[in-house]
């Protein structure tokens, strides 16, 4: 298409929301290009098993421009958006400006350290590929270093049980996630692969601010969740907040944790999105937006997923709708919903067709995946923990993996790793 010649929509994020604004508008009259400051779509729900090493990095984020290169309207830049000149409608960039006549923010999350971003270099979070990669190298490398000074007949075993000693901070869907998937693989992988550490010896201590694990989920099965990680081996403690992150490791209610693992996953905060339009927000930096998802005072520009606050109506499973609007929670299938939506209002818009009904939200329900073979399902009219939830929860993961190579991949790794017990990755890929 000449450029000029049709309306020019800048989307900034390639995840959930602004890939399937993108993809929506393949077939409309419109120039899209898509920003993002990495060159891949990061499927966000299973980098846990990247970090673990249950899957590869190119499993669950193929690139961006391989996923757009048979859309003939779609472009794709890699760079870091700096500020948007509202006035003149034009992306700020680091070397040049894009201008738009729409404008999708879905610049999603990162880590909240709350203030304390010094705890970043020892905490890292899971929030990209190499914070994954960076959290799977340290998990091996602490197993490897354990076991030889376990080797020597003279080791200190306080240091080894330091060393062996994981701490997760945050007690939601990730942190829960992680502590199951851990407390297996150090149960499988010192009772198989290493010969002088015990399998009893590894610790791992998941602590939550609130009186529960999974506070987004229903009582019962927040209580089934921490059941079966307590089976597991994972000590919980609920009602207490990490005060000090640091090479020790943690002060929590006072007591002093010692540990060389400390994986955050206490809480996210939007982009500064807010900012760059001067927009209304709420305390974590979201947008408030009206009912169509575009920005009050601005109708060309729009704003979802994690970066958005958005109230709206629901239905669940059955089409049943909701009897007051709520907020939308920070997962896929919302962003997913809003990108397709502002999509639709955009071709609307083009073709001069009237408005679409303001967004509702197809609430589709909430999974987590607590261990092997075990995850919590919540569809609200029906409830399930145990094996039939997991394979609920498995299914619709790999069912939105980009990419039918990706889905076969990631079943026959999973598999595979059922029948075996065994990690997918077990190489250190980086020096710690």
């Amino acid at each position: 298409m000449p450029a000029g010649s049709v309306p020019r929509v800048v989307i900034v994020g390639g995840g959930f929301g602004g890939f399937y604004a993108a993809h929506a508008l393949a077939k409309v009259a419109v120039q899209v290009t898509l920003v993002d400051k990495h060159n891949y779509h990061l499927f966000r729900p299973m980098l846990y098993q990247v970090a673990t090493g249950l899957l590869a990095g190119d499993e669950v984020a193929p690139p961006l421009r391989v996923l757009f290169s048979g859309q003939k309207n779609a472009d794709v830049l890699l760079s870091e958006v700096t500020g948007v000149d509202v006035a003149n409608r034009k992306v700020v960039l680091p070397n040049c400006e894009l201008p738009y006549d729409y404008l999708v923010l879905a610049t999603g999350i990162h880590v909240n350290y709350f203030g304390h971003e010094e705890w970043k270099q020892i905490a890292p979070g899971l929030d990209s590929l190499q914070e994954a990669d960076e959290i799977r190298s340290k998990l091996l490398t602490v197993f490897e270093e354990a076991e030889r000074l376990a080797s020597c007949g003279n080791a200190d075993q306080a240091v080894i049980q330091e060393m062996l000693t994981f701490v997760l901070v945050g007690g939601g869907t990730v942190g829960v996630e992680l502590a199951g998937t851990i407390a297996e693989m150090t149960r499988m992988a010192l009772e198989r692969d290493f010969r002088h550490l015990r399998p009893g010896s590894a610790q791992i201590l998941l602590y939550e601010g609130t009186s529960r694990i999974l506070p987004s989920f229903v009582e019962e099965l927040s209580s089934k969740a921490h059941r079966h990680l307590e089976q597991l081996g994972v000590k919980i403690f609920t009602g207490t907040s990490v005060e000090q992150v640091d090479a020790e490791g943690v002060v929590a209610k006072g007591t002093r944790v010692r540990s060389r693992n400390v994986i955050w996953t206490a809480g996210v905060a939007a982009s500064p999105a807010a900012k760059w339009l001067g927009a209304d927000a709420d305390k974590t930096g979201r947008v408030k937006v009206s009912g169509d998802l575009s920005v009050p005072g601005h109708p060309e520009i729009f704003a979802i997923g994690d970066t958005a606050l958005v109230i709206a109506d629901t239905r669940n499973l059955l089409g049943l709708k909701s009897k007051t609007a709520v907020q939308m929670p920070g997962l896929a299938q919302p962003a997913i919903q809003q990108g397709e939506y502002v999509a639709k209002l955009i071709r609307r818009r083009v073709s001069s067709q009237p408005a679409p009904e303001p967004f509702w939200y197809w609430d589709k329900g909430d999974l987590a995946v607590v261990g092997r073979g075990y995850a919590v399902a919540d569809l609200r009219f029906w409830r399930s923990a145990g094996l039939t939830a997991w394979l609920l929860w498995a299914g619709v993961h790999v069912y939105f993996l980009v990419g039918f190579a990706n889905r076969l991949l990631v079943m026959l790794r999973w598999l595979v790793q059922f029948l075996t017990k065994r990690r997918g990755i077990g190489v250190v890929s980086a020096d710690l």
